[in-house]
């Protein structure tokens, strides 16, 4: 299927790049990959204790005076499956469709993002026909769940000056800027109790929303499950007096939650009043979010009668914390239009034998700001005594209007294209604060081809960009000169 798309070189390391199971943490398979692959060119290859890796291929002739460039990318992927969907992250490769223009997967994740920046800066080390500087692959690990690869980088490590960082999601557009981001945790204990006699039990669920990035679209409108789920349980709780015996829903603590359930029981007596109030907020719901979210689906199925329920004071405590929970954007910035400042994002809630544990994200290019978001996490779930935890964060990335590389990318694609690109920060984060942290001397941009429906099973790639990032970024090389 891939061998018929342009650039071949590209798709081709794509290809072999999907059949390597790489989620965050679980990169083993792919950094020995790219290792190999260094070796086998002769190129000088490194690694680190971490798993990321560094390969080095000198300046093509006539280039050996200009200043080095280290092309990065990073080799973990989001992994995300529709329900429905039978598949091992850890064994099986991801299978491709061809959808018209763009490139999909079938009920997966596709792993375009970071995918395809690292299958192109194979494809260029591969060519040595192509015109360029000394040149430094860096290849970074678990850049989806903590962006603890380029977190740990040695400051001693690379030689560059400029770096092309392969993770922007919209072609016609160079990233000089990011937001900051930092996890808050909740763990929250809970006893059970048993299930009364005479009682009916059935599953709650909210499901067939578009989920997506939690930086990059946590403006756009779309449903939260975890958000929705709770507004549910919680008036049920209060008109139906349900008992909660489980819930679950969100993956990735930087996914929007696309699907969520619970498993209740309800008195017979408030049997018929349940299904109507679900019925009201299938309404409500399908209403609020009728534009962004046209597939929500709002289910209610008969299940087996569960044994055990959570206590009914940390049911109370915890429907009330989740229904107080901040999501979505908290600030827009006030230098840059339309710009996302920062958010929040209520990503999952699990549950094992003790604890129920609550994962969300906040981000901001303020670091104030970023902060007080965490603490105002925080502040709702210690009225109830929770257990909260903080991560160790990232920075921002402070864009550079004057770089030099952005001037060439810019003269560059203008003249290649015929228009001006789009110069901006994103409400994300990327390795590039991590990075520009440890090297701060290094001028970088971030760009690559056009992906919508990133960590969700709807990511896709549209074909004809990756020709276009492809040109674009050996123009940009042979410029750099």
């Amino acid at each position: 299927m891939l061998s018929k798309l342009k650039p071949a070189s590209v798709w081709r390391y794509f290809g072999e790049i999907m059949q390597i199971p790489r989620p965050s943490k679980h990169e083993e398979k792919i950094s020995a990959y790219l290792q190999q692959f260094g070796k086998d060119h002769g190129l000088e290859t490194l690694h680190d204790a971490l798993g990321n890796v560094l390969i080095r291929k000198p300046a093509s002739k006539g280039y050996e005076k200009s200043q080095g460039v280290c092309l990065q990318a990073h080799m973990d992927m989001v992994c995300e499956k529709n329900g429905d969907k039978e598949f091992d992250f850890l064994k099986d490769g991801i299978q491709p469709i061809l959808d018209g223009e763009w490139l999909t997967a079938d009920g997966t994740t596709l792993g375009a993002d970071d995918g395809i920046g690292v299958a192109a800066i194979l494809a260029i080390l591969d060519d040595d026909t192509i015109e360029h500087g000394p040149l430094e692959a860096l290849f970074t690990v678990d850049e989806e769940t903590g962006l603890t690869g380029a977190g740990g980088l040695s400051t001693e490590w690379l030689q560059s000056d400029i770096l092309l960082n392969f993770d922007d999601e919209d072609e016609g557009e160079f990233c000089i800027g990011c937001a900051g981001g930092i996890d808050t945790t909740v763990a929250i204990d809970y006893t059970t109790r048993y299930c009364p006699a005479g009682e009916e039990a059935y599953r709650v669920k909210v499901s067939g929303l578009k989920g997506g990035h939690s930086g990059d679209d946590i403006n756009k409108g779309l449903g939260n499950a975890n958000k929705m789920l709770t507004r549910i349980l919680w008036n049920a709780t209060e008109q139906c007096k349900i008992g909660l015996a489980r819930i679950d829903g969100g993956n990735l603590r930087n996914a929007i939650a696309r699907e969520a359930w619970a498993d209740i029981v309800v008195a017979k007596d408030y049997d018929g009043a349940f299904r109507e109030l679900v019925d009201r907020f299938r309404e409500h719901l399908t209403f609020e979010f009728r534009t962004t979210e046209p597939d929500l689906k709002v289910e209610l199925e008969p299940i087996a009668m569960p044994q055990l329920l959570i206590d009914r004071e940390t049911q109370y405590n915890l429907l009330n914390c989740l229904l107080a929970c901040a999501h979505g954007v908290l600030a827009m910035s006030r230098e840059i239009p339309n710009f996302v400042e920062t958010s929040t994002n209520l990503a999952s809630i699990k549950m094992d034998d003790k604890q129920i544990h609550i994962a969300t994200s906040q981000r901001s290019s303020v670091e104030s700001a970023k902060l007080a978001a965490a603490q105002k996490i925080e502040a709702t779930f210690r009225m109830i005594g929770a257990h909260v935890t903080h991560g160790d964060g990232y920075p921002g990335w402070t864009p550079n209007p004057t770089s030099r590389v952005l001037k060439v990318g810019v003269e560059t694609y203008k003249k290649m294209f015929g228009h001006d690109p789009v110069v901006r920060a994103i409400h994300a984060g990327l390795e590039c604060g991590l990075i520009g942290e440890k090297y701060p001397k290094m001028d970088m941009i971030s760009y690559g081809p056009t992906l919508r429906g990133v960590h969700s099973p709807d990511e896709r790639i549209e074909i004809k960009t990756v020709q276009m990032f492809w040109d674009l970024t050996l123009e940009i090389l042979k410029n750099l000169k």
